[in-house]
């Protein structure tokens, strides 16, 4: 349980902790370090707000390492990617 205030379903969220292998040829992986993700449904967020973002593939979360990883079309502009993931109340690491 992370132990926020509001009910972020930690207990009952599972999030793959395993980044999905990427082909070369069908576009760009990336990983962020991403602080005050503390469970899976924090997780949950940062994923569901960055696979919004025009040309993400797919988002997986790694919440022990705080990471996320990014596959995309083209390689993500930081800047668009660093406020997305601040909208979800989290923090890209520099």
């Amino acid at each position: 349980m992370c132990g926020n205030e509001s009910s972020c379903g930690c207990g009952t969220v599972t999030i793959d902790s395993a980044p999905a292998a990427a082909d070369a040829s069908t576009g760009a992986r990336s990983t962020y370090q991403v602080s005050g993700m503390t469970c899976g449904g924090c997780a949950k967020k940062a994923t569901g707000h960055v696979s919004e973002i025009a040309g993400v593939t797919d988002v997986q979360a790694d919440v022990a390492a705080g990471t996320i990883t990014v596959l995309s079309d083209n390689p993500l502009d930081t800047d668009d990617l660093r406020a997305v993931v601040r909208r979800a109340g989290y923090q890209l690491v520099d």
